[in-house]
């Protein structure tokens, strides 16, 4: 049974596709089989998992517009356990080129039922805004893991988040789940990281990983050379918070 969890946070900044690349890539350290799907048009998640974002020949572009279907545009054995469904630039018009399209919050639900049992686990990077895109994102996912980065205006834009899940989950999929909440960018130097932390668990009625990112120099590093943390650095303090979340992740799924 696959579980699709999409990364959504519509603030910018929050470490979403830190979160999705190493997400993805520790639980395919973990013996779990993924693809990690961009639907981002920044295509971050696509280059951080060393992928060459403007020399890939299909991408999500390209099964958003029909030009292609879903098993021509996954990129197979990218690392050990991973694929990954590219993204770039291109993307960027996708919302323009849905302009009247029936049914086009199901684009990638319908070509994903296609795939989704050839794996454990499919983790979507949601681009940082509620555009049609996410929307997409939201109506094939099971569940929505929010990044929260530790920092003053960390609640800000998070009920607009939940709202909008609340939205599809209304009148789209009605079977959508908050997956939970996950802080990152924590440093245990300030107070402030600290009551943030605190302020969340009082005014949140989600469930909270007990697993915390840390603000760490490797895992800001980690993207500029292609790979995930747990290849880049497996000892760094970002490495293991990343393989610890994951097996949180899949604790949660065997519950």
């Amino acid at each position: 049974m696959s579980r699709i969890i999409a990364i959504a946070n519509q603030k910018g900044g929050v470490g979403k596709t830190t979160t999705a690349i190493n997400l993805s890539s520790c639980l395919a350290g973990l013996g779990k089989k993924v693809l990690a799907l961009d639907m981002d048009p920044q295509g971050n998640m696509t280059s951080g998992l060393g992928v060459d974002k403007d020399n890939i020949e299909k991408n999500v572009y390209d099964l958003i517009i029909g030009e292609a279907g879903i098993e021509e545009c996954i990129y197979e054995g990218v690392l050990d356990n991973l694929d990954v469904l590219p993204s770039n630039i291109d993307l960027s018009a996708a919302e323009i080129e849905l302009i009247g399209v029936e049914n086009k919050e199901f684009i990638i639900k319908t070509e994903m039922e296609k795939v989704k049992e050839n794996y454990d686990f499919v983790i979507i990077d949601c681009p940082p805004a509620l555009s049609m895109l996410t929307i997409n994102a939201m109506t094939t996912a099971d569940s929505i893991l929010v990044p929260i980065q530790c920092e003053y205006y960390a609640l800000e834009g998070l009920s607009q988040l939940i709202h909008t899940i609340e939205l599809v989950q209304e009148r789209l999929n009605a079977s959508l789940k908050i997956e939970g909440v996950v802080f990152t960018m924590y440093d245990a130097r300030t107070n402030l990281s600290l009551q943030v932390v605190e302020n969340v668990k009082d005014n949140l009625e989600q469930n909270i990983y007990k697993t915390i990112i840390p603000r760490n120099i490797r895992l800001a590093e980690a993207p500029s050379y292609g790979m995930p943390i747990n290849l880049y650095d497996p000892k760094s303090a970002g490495a293991e918070s990343y393989m610890q979340l994951a097996e949180e992740v899949i604790r949660k799924g065997e519950d």
